[in-house]
């Protein structure tokens, strides 16, 4: 079964047409339209019509508090134009096919736990850095949502209580990708405007690109070592886009046990045994996660 797939995030939509291998084709992405929901079903519908005749439906990975059985947003996420609309039914009405919507990060650790770097754990987790922190939980072997869907979405996870009027005193703003350009840009003194990629072809070259760098990556490691004691978790996929760069989970790792190891209570940190690791499926799990709830949801 061909499913149309789309990973939508604040910046872009992510799409392509994937099988139950999870192989992809016609991969691709466009700026996710950030003004209306017409404007945002219309990019939808397009990239769908372009492959209505060989997909079944449409699987669907988006920001925000989902609920997948009834296809609504409740609200968080930057689109605020889907919030409290019935998403998955109002699109299936105007593409004219099946749409199933879950959350990003749920989509992520869905995909890595059943089959990627997560496999065989019962306690673990995603950290997906993208526009926002997204993420998602597994404990004793089951996805967790909490009552209002909003478990595992980092972002809103405080940082820094003297700027919580500012989104960099929270997660979304410190540990994201958005956070590292803003952050470089600040040690920089510059107004230039770069991407994940480009800063990280810049990293061995510019010493100021390799300190934002080592200050991101502690900045996620403790937001990572609070996790691992609130849920003692086994392991934990760093997920995104940036995800790619094998510096970047190094030097969560390093980060990590320098927490460890130095701290008022680091006689009891041989208890933080968690893996720190790439996702394997980066940027493509919330794609894989979309076509299993898709499945979930339509063929059980």
């Amino acid at each position: 079964m061909k499913l149309m797939t789309f990973d939508v995030g604040g910046t872009e939509i992510k799409y392509a047409v994937m099988n139950e291998d999870y192989f992809v084709t016609h991969k691709g992405s466009l700026p996710t339209p950030m003004d209306s929901f017409d404007r945002f079903a219309s990019v939808i519908r397009n990239i769908y019509l372009l492959h209505k005749d060989e997909v079944e439906g449409i699987a669907m990975s988006m920001p925000g508090f989902v609920d997948p059985a009834k296809g609504v947003i409740l609200g968080g996420g930057m689109l605020t134009y889907t919030w409290r609309r019935e998403l998955a039914k109002e699109l299936s009405e105007y593409c004219g096919c099946p749409v199933v919507i879950e959350n990003d990060g749920k989509a992520a650790v869905w995909a890595e736990y059943t089959s990627g770097s997560l496999k065989g754990c019962r306690n673990a987790a995603v950290f997906v850095i993208g526009t926002g922190v997204g993420g998602g939980i597994i404990i004793n072997g089951e996805l967790v949502r909490g009552i209002h869907g909003t478990a595992g979405e980092y972002s809103f996870m405080i940082s820094n209580p003297a700027d919580v009027r500012d989104v960099c005193g929270f997660m979304a703003g410190c540990c994201s990708t958005w956070g590292l350009l803003n952050l470089y840009r600040k040690l920089k003194k510059t107004d230039e405007q770069i991407d994940g990629r480009e800063f990280f072809r810049r990293v061995d070259k510019d010493e100021i690109a390799m300190e934002t760098l080592n200050v991101f990556a502690g900045n996620i490691a403790k937001e990572i070592f609070n996790l691992c004691w609130l849920l003692d978790l086994e392991r934990i996929a760093i997920g995104g886009g940036i995800s790619r760069q094998p510096i970047l989970t190094e030097k969560i790792n390093e980060k990590f046990r320098v927490l460890c190891d130095n701290n008022f209570f680091n006689e009891y940190c041989n208890y933080l045994n968690t893996e720190i690791v790439q996702a394997k499926y980066c940027n493509d799990a919330n794609l894989i996660g979309a076509y299993m709830t898709y499945c979930k949801y339509v063929h059980n």
